[in-house]
């Protein structure tokens, strides 16, 4: 009976981390409204951090169990950062092109997939040697992500110097919706953190539950069904982006999204305690590596195709079916 709360638990955490993460963007986004950054950069930084609260709580979460001694914690923290930068890329993008093909904006491809390539190596290049990661590795990539945050905003400060007057009032006309009052959007920030913390409390117990007992490996589930869950606020940004129109926001979601799972929570998580994670294997990281390849590929002509969204698609429901096959 206890295992059945437990797993009902964990689908009110899904709904938790999902409205949370609803509540922190749109608090966020209208704070930096309010500070004139532009669009892209928000989308880059501000809603992908925002939508990846949800794997920022369950693997820290996940590594405060493994100092406990919960047995296969370390792979639930890992591996729901790996299985989320897949299911980003393969599963999001790839239905968000299905839906409509995506203009790609050219700065992307001069810094930002390269941050999320880099970023994706290195954690390969850590997991390969090491198994897991320690706290300099940690320290390691925490400081890539302060590097990266203060970098896109000098960026964003740039391009906004650069627009002339009739753009800036336009742009300021199109956002004036979104603008909230700083004490209402103060209060979504921290009603959407304390959701966050609360939901992914429940859904990591549910998962290590499920995993219990149906004897799947902690590895499995966390590459699976705790990636799918706490990437449910990218999926539903990024699909809604893309039926508006708001190409920028869709692709920046993910490609952030993916340098934050890495950096920011890969950096903060084994500061806790260092992750040893044996149940995660390189097959898992080259899928990563290859769909982040792809994905850089795909961009080159500035516009990502139906059919390469069905192609990305194909990979994700493969490397799905491989994944309960072999755990």
């Amino acid at each position: 009976m206890s295992s059945f709360f437990t797993i009902i638990g964990g689908i009110a955490g899904i709904a938790l981390l999902y409205y949370g993460a609803e509540w922190l963007i749109k608090g966020g986004v209208s704070i930096a409204l309010k500070m004139r950054v532009s669009t892209l950069v928000i989308g880059l930084t501000l809603v992908a951090f925002g939508t990846s609260m949800p794997e920022f709580i369950v693997s820290t979460d996940a590594a405060i169990k493994g100092v406990r001694g919960v047995v296969g914690a370390g792979d639930i923290s890992i591996g729901n950062v790996v299985g989320s930068n897949i299911c980003n890329i393969a599963l999001i993008l790839g239905l968000c092109a299905v839906i409509r093909p995506l203009p790609v904006n050219k700065q992307f491809l001069k810094t930002e997939v390269w941050w999320m390539l880099g970023s994706a190596i290195l954690l390969t290049v850590f997991h390969f040697f090491c198994n897991g990661l320690s706290r300099w590795a940690g320290a390691f990539f925490l400081l890539g992500i302060i590097a990266f945050s203060c970098l896109s905003y000098r960026s964003g400060r740039k391009l906004e110097l650069q627009k002339s007057d009739e753009e800036k009032a336009a742009e300021i006309k199109e956002n004036a919706g979104k603008i909230l009052p700083v004490s209402l959007s103060v209060i979504l920030v921290i009603a959407g953190l304390l959701s966050l913390i609360g939901g992914g409390k429940l859904f990591v117990n549910a998962a290590i539950c499920i995993a219990q007992l149906m004897h799947i490996s902690e590895a499995v589930i966390g590459l699976t069904i705790v990636a799918a869950g706490t990437s449910m606020p990218e999926l539903a940004t990024s699909v809604v982006a893309t039926i508006k129109g708001e190409n920028d926001i869709a692709i920046a979601n993910v490609v952030g999204s993916n340098i934050f799972n890495v950096l920011g929570i890969l950096g903060v998580a084994p500061l806790i305690a260092p992750i040893k994670s044996a149940g995660i294997s390189m097959i898992d990281m080259y899928t990563m590596l290859a769909v982040s390849i792809l994905l850089i590929a795909f961009m080159k002509p500035l516009k990502i195709n139906r059919w390469m969204g069905a192609f990305f698609l194909l990979i994700y429901t493969a490397y799905t079916a491989y994944l309960f096959y072999k755990g």
